[in-house]
């Protein structure tokens, strides 16, 4: 009897990459020609979703840019109003959730079970962070009144005008921070697959194509940091 193709040794279910990893064999669905084709697929879609990420932000980036050439000196005063110690911090803190991700999709590539699960939690721990300083930095601007509505409250000159860059500043890191929740929470599943041995040599997409993800996330960061920071000659 001839033998078997090596995927055909996966059972034939949703299974076969759970399969595949404990027996260290690279499965693939069965609308994939080979893994390859499946890790390229996964990637292919992880990018098209980024691009619309990137419209979607890109969208708002351009709102801020106009009202910000309209109202540079408002724009100025409202960015003032803002703790730029924090801001740094939480930016060194994304620069290391990075790192870790970066590693734990290497030791997703190499098979390193624990310190995938470590690299994960680690991840999550420092996006965990950033959410928690984002969050003090709302309470104490709740404190303040400086948070845009019927309780608003600055009493120097363009009021109006610095009320709308707290608007774009809430909207848009309020937004960031809803997608670090949604990667934290991915992080968490890939963490639970991962010490459950979900993962091997041979199939780690889930964790390559989260890790863009997370990516993304910090990068858009990285761009908000100076943005709504930096802005006036602040450094």
């Amino acid at each position: 009897m001839p033998e078997a193709p090596l995927h055909a040794a996966a059972p034939a279910t949703g299974h076969a990459p759970a399969y595949a990893a404990a027996h260290g064999i690279a499965a693939h669905a069965h609308q994939f020609d080979d893994p390859g084709q499946q890790h390229e697929a996964g990637n292919l879609g992880m990018w098209v979703f980024l691009a619309t990420e990137v419209m979607f932000f890109g969208g708002l980036f351009a709102g801020y840019s106009v009202y910000r050439s309209l109202y540079l000196t408002a724009f100025e005063a409202g960015s003032r109003l803002l703790d730029v110690r924090l801001g740094a911090a939480n930016t060194a803190v994304l620069i290391g959730s990075s790192l870790t991700m970066a590693l734990a999709v290497r030791s997703a590539q190499l098979g390193r079970r624990k310190a995938l699960v470590l690299f994960l939690l680690l991840t999550m721990v420092l996006g965990s962070v950033f959410l928690g300083v984002k969050g003090y930095e709302y309470y104490h601007k709740f404190e303040n009144h400086l948070v845009p509505g019927i309780d608003f409250i600055y009493d120097q000159p363009n009021a109006p005008q610095v009320e709308l860059f707290l608007c774009f500043y809430f909207f848009m890191t309020a937004l960031h921070a809803v997608h670090m929740i949604i990667g934290i929470g991915i992080l968490g599943t890939l963490a639970f697959m991962g010490w459950r041995g979900r993962f091997s040599p041979g199939y780690y997409s889930p964790v390559e194509v989260s890790g863009l993800y997370w990516h993304f996330v910090d990068i858009v960061w990285i761009f908000l940091f100076p943005l709504l920071y930096l802005i006036g000659g602040r450094y």
